[in-house]
């Protein structure tokens, strides 16, 4: 019996992956126009629960166009310059800054934007909203409670797209359910761990020099916790908020809590390994401490602690009006 899944092989990056004319089209950009068709429609509709409602304002649909509008697109650039800078290892973004934006390699060959970080997606949006709101008199609490409540179930688009692609796989497992993703490490099966490992699960390495193990769907993971189960949290306590901004806050901390715990199970960029570590030299293919925190681990905690300063400002603030 076999104690694993392989990475469905129908699935690739590109939609129509046999027809070259159309090998731009991609599997992860059309999740990006899903999330934010998703979030649009989630955010119309907490319009109309009067979210947004103020004594001396009336909604209108293209002001709500032009805020999440003006969100994306500080998003994406958040996304693009967040991952360049802060994830490359080689440094070249900053010595070359207009490489962040230029989609061709050394060779002229069209390869898009791969890359983009979540937490320069969150700061950059968060960024545009504040920016809108002050340039429409707007109440920026008010309008970043609405969208966070959009924003979870489009989130979950995101991480499908990075399923699609094969990446961000999580550290190996014996889980029945752990996946082989076919870019992942290899492993001499001459190691003795790994000869139990493959015996554990029932992966037959009779005649191979290496081996590609199963690991945990952690995009698939993100993609339930993050987006779907937080959205519903979300979702079904909108409407009892104490004060302007809870949502917001209640998004940014339940989002860092749960990235945080799935983090354990994410493999970290190889280029860049943990950042703290109680060992230095842990593998990152398997989870060996509780104490080696990644990346995304300490911006999350990041995101935490502000969520909580920025809750007790807003409550003191809002009894403060009372």
């Amino acid at each position: 019996m076999f104690l694993y899944i392989n990475y469905p092989s129908w699935i690739h990056p590109q939609i129509f992956p046999s027809i070259p004319v159309l090998n731009l089209l991609r599997w992860y950009g059309l999740m990006y126009l899903f999330a934010f068709g998703t979030a649009w429609l989630v955010l119309k509709r907490v319009a109309k629960e009067g979210f947004l409602d103020t004594s001396d304002y009336k909604l209108k649909e293209d002001d709500l166009f032009s805020f999440i509008f003006c969100g994306i697109i500080f998003l994406l650039l958040g996304a693009r310059i967040f991952s360049t800078l802060f994830y490359d290892t080689t440094g070249i973004y900053w010595k070359k800054p207009w490489l962040i934006f230029w989609p061709f390699d050394s060779g002229m060959h069209f390869t898009g934007f791969s890359g983009m970080s979540y937490h320069g997606g969150f700061i950059g949006g968060l960024l545009g909203m504040i920016i809108w709101c002050k340039k429409h008199k707007q109440p920026v609490a008010k309008w970043v409670d609405a969208m966070s409540v959009a924003i979870p179930l489009g989130y979950t688009f995101g991480r499908l797209g990075n399923f699609m692609n094969a990446e961000l796989y999580g550290r190996i497992t014996t889980m029945p359910w752990g996946m082989v993703f076919p870019r992942a490490e290899k492993f001499s099966t001459s190691l003795p761990w790994v000869q139990d490992f493959c015996a554990q699960i029932g992966m037959n390495i009779e005649g191979l020099k290496m081996v590609n193990l199963p690991r945990h769907p952690s995009p698939l993971y993100e993609a339930f916790f993050e987006g779907i189960v937080l959205f519903l949290i979300i979702w079904f306590t909108r409407k009892h908020k104490k004060f302007d901004g809870q949502i917001g806050c209640t998004y940014t901390f339940g989002y860092g809590f749960v990235r945080f715990i799935i983090e354990y199970f994410r493999e970290p960029d190889a280029e860049i390994g943990y950042r703290i570590a109680k060992d230095a030299s842990a593998p990152i293919y398997t989870n060996t401490s509780l104490l080696n925190f990644s990346t995304g681990q300490i911006y999350c905690f990041v995101m935490m602690l502000c969520s909580i300063l920025v809750a007790v400002f807003l409550i003191i603030k809002s009894r403060k009006n009372r």
